[in-house]
């Protein structure tokens, strides 16, 4: 199985392929997409949306998996990551390739073992996982966190949601 995890963002949105064979994971990329607050809302989700169709053309992923909406204090960063999600969302339903969405507990349990882990936690351990050095960025990190939780998510619960 192949993931696309995307970490949703417009000022900087994260990705990360991973594939699983035998229980075994490794990373096909990773990266981020930045997108200058200075352009238009459309230009930024535009880019986005090209980002992640360019992805699934290139890499053909079975499933993209996002981290579901966490609303903090402030509601506008909380819309401008929905949009976000959105330009993801279609981009996967234009590919025709399925998208599942994860809470963040449960994608930091999946990886660190505990659902409160903070972002170095993450890091560390989506490079341990991976073989891969620490040194990407948060939103890599996040979005290849994502990707490994779905790829190890039992089959019923990928269903179940």
């Amino acid at each position: 199985m192949k993931v696309l995890g995307i970490d949703p963002g417009t000022a900087a949105c994260g990705y990360g392929i991973v594939h699983e064979s035998d229980g075994r994971l490794r990373a096909v990329c990773h990266g981020l997409w930045r997108t200058p607050a200075s352009q238009p809302l459309e230009q930024r989700l535009k880019r986005i949306f090209e980002g992640v169709a360019g992805l699934l053309a290139e890499h053909e992923p079975d499933a993209v998996a996002l981290e579901e909406s966490y609303v903090g204090a402030d509601a506008r960063i909380a819309l401008s990551i929905g949009q976000a999600r959105g330009a993801v969302l279609v981009a996967g339903a234009v590919a025709g390739v399925a998208c599942a969405e994860y809470a963040p507990a449960r994608v930091k349990q999946s990886v660190c073992g505990y659902g409160r882990a903070d972002k170095g936690q993450v890091q560390r351990m989506v490079a341990m996982i991976l073989g891969l050095d620490d040194a990407m960025s948060d939103h890599a990190s996040d979005a290849l966190a994502v990707a490994v939780c779905h790829a190890l998510c039992p089959p019923l619960l990928r269903v179940t949601g």
